[in-house]
């Protein structure tokens, strides 16, 4: 028998008085979470579901979501959660394609009626048999006609609960991928995907004390915050301090007040915290707490790993994952010194290689191929899509569609996704290349590059660049400036300037939105 929810059980027994959850005055210890944990799996026992069912969860970071979450696993069912960002049609089609039998939805807020959109997917779909909103105060009565609320649901319930067995290679959890091509596709993670996805993480963070302290601004629903961070973390009887909505200006406080230890971010959060340092906060109260600062999800330019080295004292350690690889697949070797631009080497259990279209094996050192990830953390496959999965698996290798060069040294550094890359007359350009030249321009603050269709070239490429508070420089001064930096068919020949790019609700830039 194996199931992830033993995560929480082991160090609810261990250490039942430690703090695992703090959002604002609500502190909740490891015991706690356990025994709300226990009273949602002997509910959903009892309402019928089955060991493998599929039950969905769209909720921000709230103590409600591991509580739920982990409910779901020690009833041997599988938690499907969704991006708190979807609108009725899009929480339907998950609804379906995952063949969800309950839904928990949060109330949501007047800026974001999750709650309504949620109801309003669950009346479309017949085959969800179950509804229950998830209020903020769970003795609240359901500002949704009809709809139970949890907090009815679970009171008065068990607060023991014997977890129903499963074995490793069962699904413990369903990832929908973003959807950037087509529709979204759910990666079925075993327990087993998960738990020595976990045990890697040990490997990776072993010089974290025994009291970390994460500040967990990444959305749970995603495998980054959902694995550095809510697995890993309950398995070290870590403090998880919960943000539903990322606020620089609120981070840098928690940090200070809080004595964080351990910080994991997507590149932009990184750039908004630099940008949140004034002169208000104490900064160097941050950088003795700080431990750990981990950034993933995208390519993280190198200008802002120097400027968090100079400012907080930490060197960040970048890794490299998918939903589909549970998701560590890289990190930054612990006993070696980190390479900045590096997402480092693989994980203990895991192989990479780099492949050509066919599948043929780059072994140049330097030379560019796609990724391609073989080990404990590799997805069962894509839920009820066999073709799809059969076309990214050959032989245990799953083709991940990231571009990537390996040096001398056996470290790996992103390239670009190669969808994202720019054929401009016939050369391959590399936005993430382009990106790290313009963040070194002293006036730029964020860079995002993109190819846009051209009738001579077929694409050129075009930058849209956020300036520094204060700072003025012309697009035309930009595109000069870069044309002395890069060679000429890199440099971008279109610069637009932006007070803020779209993003998705992970933090990454959503490219696909900018011509």
């Amino acid at each position: 028998m194996l199931n992830l929810s033993v995560l929480l059980e082991d160090s609810a027994r261990s250490h039942p008085d430690r703090e695992a959850l703090v959002l604002g005055s609500t502190r909740l210890t490891y015991a706690e979470v356990e025994a709300a944990a226990n009273q949602v799996a002997d509910l959903l026992v009892e309402r019928g579901v089955r060991p493998g069912d599929r039950i969905a969860l769209s909720c921000p970071n709230l103590p409600w979501f591991p509580i739920v979450y982990f409910g779901v696993l020690k009833a041997g069912a599988v938690v499907v959660p969704l991006n708190v960002l979807l609108k009725t049609r899009e929480i339907a089609y998950h609804l379906r394609d995952a063949d969800v039998s309950a839904y928990f939805c949060f109330e949501g807020t007047p800026e974001l009626p999750m709650g309504a959109a949620g109801w309003a997917a669950f009346q479309e779909v017949a085959a969800v048999e179950q509804f229950f909103l998830i209020t903020a105060d769970p003795a609240a009565p359901s500002p949704i006609e009809g709809a139970e609320t949890l907090g009815a649901a679970v009171a008065g319930r068990s607060t023991v609960f014997d977890p129903v067995a499963t074995a490793p290679d069962d699904t413990a959890i369903i990832l929908y991928t973003s959807g950037t091509t087509g529709q979204a596709k759910g990666a079925e993670l075993s327990h087993a995907n998960t738990m020595l996805n976990v045990v890697a993480c040990h490997r990776m963070f072993r010089s974290l004390p025994a009291t970390d302290s994460h500040l967990l601004c990444l959305p749970l629903f995603h495998t980054y915050g959902a694995t550095i961070q809510m697995h890993a973390g309950f398995s070290m009887a870590a403090t998880l301090h919960l943000m539903p909505r990322f606020d620089p200006k609120e981070a840098v406080r928690l940090m200070a007040t809080e004595e964080i230890t351990f910080f994991a971010g997507v590149p932009t959060m990184w750039w908004a915290l630099l940008s949140a340092l004034t002169d208000e906060v104490d900064v160097d109260r941050i950088a003795r707490n700080l431990r750990i600062g981990v950034s993933g999800g995208a390519s993280l330019p190198v200008e802002i790993i120097h400027q968090v080295r100079d400012r907080l004292g930490v060197q960040i350690l970048e890794g490299y994952g998918l939903s589909e690889t549970s998701p560590v697949a890289t990190f930054s070797d612990p006993d070696r010194e980190p390479r900045p631009g590096s997402i480092g080497v693989p994980v203990w259990g895991v192989a990479l290689k780099l492949i050509n279209d066919d599948w043929s094996e780059v072994t140049e050192p330097g030379a560019v191929g796609e990724i391609a990830v073989k080990g404990h953390n590799v997805m069962k496959g894509y839920y009820n899509r066999p073709e799809a999965t059969a076309e990214v698996f050959r032989d245990g290798w799953f083709r991940t569609g990231d571009l990537a060069r390996r040096d001398e040294d056996g470290f790996y550094y992103v390239v670009d996704r190669s969808k994202d890359m720019i054929i401009r007359g016939g050369f391959n350009v590399y936005p993430r290349e382009i990106e790290e030249v313009l963040m070194t321009h002293p006036q730029i603050s964020l860079a995002a590059v993109v190819g846009v269709p051209h009738p001579t070239h077929g694409e050129e490429v075009k930058a849209f660049v956020i300036l520094r508070p204060g700072a003025e420089a012309p697009s035309e001064e930009l595109v000069a400036w870069g044309r002395e930096q890069m060679a000429g068919h890199k440099y971008p020949r279109i610069v637009e300037i932006v007070d803020s790019l779209p993003m998705t609700a992970t933090g990454k830039i959503l490219k696909r939105e900018l011509t």
